[in-house]
């Protein structure tokens, strides 16, 4: 496993070679989540040195990095390093920001499920915008104390235009729906207010789409339900689409993936059924535990 503030992941393909010339510094809150682990791939295969702040718990939750893990003991081809961290904790985030030094700050934590935020609104907004500001505040303070200049990525959501009717675009403003929403508009407004008062080299980005590897899977398992238990929220979000003329424009982007073949590629329904045969098969006769994944 790995020690207490050194609890390092990693092993994609040629992402941790130590032939690869470092160039810059990451810190990345969420590493563990979806979007988290394309990133940290992403940065290790441009060379960055990657560190993840990471929460404390009784479950090691790390299953969506554990492909490019690395042995934190060897110095020379671990390029990523995870710490234990919180965002509700400001003293906790300005120590590991003076002892990493990064030059890019990428935030993507968050309690990022709508519905459970109508259930814990006071725990999402700590997490969520006032860890967003912690997080500023701790690099700020951190560049104004050592004389450095940091790049700061906040990441935000669809769900911040809320009820605005598509397509969303960069001048669209915000309807938030939930405390989520509401939370993460608040998270931007706060990357605003920094790069405009500061100078902080701030940006807030967003993607509608997501790829359908590492998202979480849970509409099988042999008991009925109606499709409104997952689907159904207070104050449901009606219509989200995003404005893509602009990255059409700009960067000549097409979409090569229908909408068909994107529900086929994200449920993959006979790979599932199969994958929960095969486990079964291995439950019933003692090889492994039911909640672990073959």
């Amino acid at each position: 496993m790995a020690s207490q503030d050194n609890v390092s992941r990693s092993k994609a393909p040629n992402a941790n070679d130590s032939h690869i010339a470092l160039t810059k510094g990451a810190l990345v809150t969420g590493i563990t989540g979806h979007d988290g682990s394309y990133l940290t791939e992403f940065l290790l295969q441009k060379g960055y040195q990657v560190h993840g702040l990471i929460r404390r718990s009784s479950n090691y939750n790390t299953q969506r990095i554990n492909h490019i893990y690395i042995d934190p003991h060897n110095a020379n081809k671990a390029r990523m390093k995870l710490h234990y961290a919180d965002l509700s904790g400001a003293s906790s985030l300005r120590r590991w920001l003076d002892v990493i030094k990064p030059d890019e700050v990428y935030n993507l934590a968050a309690q990022s499920h709508v519905d459970v935020s109508f259930e814990i609104p006071d725990y999402t907004a700590d997490v969520v915008a006032t860890g967003a500001l912690h997080l500023l505040e701790a690099v700020r303070s951190h560049m104004a104390d050592n004389g450095r200049n940091i790049k700061y990525y906040q990441a935000c959501s669809s769900e911040m235009f809320g009820s605005t009717p598509p397509p969303q675009s960069e001048t669209t403003p915000f309807h938030p729906r939930s405390p989520y929403d509401a939370s993460k508009c608040t998270a931007h407004w706060y990357t605003v207010n920094y790069r405009e008062a500061y100078g902080l080299r701030s940006s807030s980005w967003e993607t509608y789409r997501r790829h359908e590897t590492g998202v979480r899977r849970g509409l099988h398992g042999g008991n009925s339900h109606t499709v409104e238990e997952f689907l159904e929220v207070p104050t449901e979000v009606d219509n989200l689409k995003g404005d893509a003329s602009k990255v059409k424009e700009v960067l000549k982007w097409k979409p090569k993936v229908g909408f068909e073949q994107l529900v086929k590629m994200m449920m993959m329904v006979d790979e599932d059924l199969e994958m929960a045969k095969r486990e079964k098969v291995l439950v019933d006769a003692g090889y492994m535990e039911a909640q672990q994944q073959p």
